[in-house]
């Protein structure tokens, strides 16, 4: 089975035929909303909204925790994350599909793993490749195969939020290496990997960071553009 969690912009998962909800508890509290369980085509899948059925969850508020481990619970075999983004590198335009080949954490405060306290050992996991390169050659084939341009490789800058960056902030981003720049993408992809769940990211670019294209970033968002790239992800989850 595999797992869609949905960002902002995919709240709801309209190309699910939904089977039933499931509520998850977990030791780590509850998480964003109750599981939909259903198909796409042929294929059992399970979807969570990250910010909840109201997208009333802000980023740095979301039980990253508990989400990820209700997932594990009901036995998914993959994670595919769907997150919106800003881009920085000026070839990846609002309205663009991007799927990350690599990340950098500026993230503080979040629960970042499962392992912690006096009872519990330390396990250190290996993110020198954050996201599952299988399930990225997949989700990069289901693109070919629906005839839809993805940018194949960007590193996604996540952090704190909810504000968005200042100009000096998306510079210092620029010079770090970063593309694109978001604010759900850790601890999602490391809590993965310490549960062994292959994990990774499909995620729409909104707009222009600030400091590029228009001054203002939120006006740089074009809902005529977002409402194409929801539809064309989505033709990407369905070949998927």
């Amino acid at each position: 089975m595999l797992a869609i969690i949905g960002g902002s912009r995919l709240a709801k998962l309209p190309v699910l035929e939904v089977t039933h909800r499931q509520v998850v508890r977990t030791p780590y509290g509850d998480p964003s909303c109750a599981l939909t369980f259903g198909r796409v085509g042929q294929q059992s899948v399970v979807f969570i909204a990250r910010h909840g059925y109201g997208n009333s969850i802000a980023p740095h508020e979301i039980n990253y925790r508990a989400n990820i481990w209700a997932l594990h619970s009901v036995g998914v075999k993959g994670v595919v994350a769907i997150g919106s983004v800003g881009g920085i590198r000026p070839d990846i335009t609002p309205g663009s599909l991007v799927v990350p080949h690599d990340l950098i954490d500026y993230t503080w405060g979040r629960k970042h793993t499962f392992f912690e306290g006096a009872d519990r050992a330390i396990k250190r996991v290996d993110l020198s490749a954050p996201y599952d390169d299988r399930l990225r050659l997949l989700l990069l084939a289901a693109a070919e195969r629906a005839g839809l341009d993805v940018v194949r490789d960007s590193v996604y800058a996540v952090t704190q939020g909810p504000r968005l960056e200042t100009c000096a902030e998306i510079a210092r981003l620029e010079r770090d290496g970063a593309d694109v720049v978001g604010m759900t993408g850790m601890p999602e992809a490391a809590l993965a990997r310490e549960l062994g769940v292959p994990y990774a990211s499909l995620c729409i670019v909104t707009n222009w960071a600030s400091g590029l294209g228009l001054q203002d970033a939120a006006a740089n968002f074009n809902s005529d553009i977002i409402a194409g790239s929801t539809e064309q992800l989505q033709r990407i989850l369905q070949a998927l």
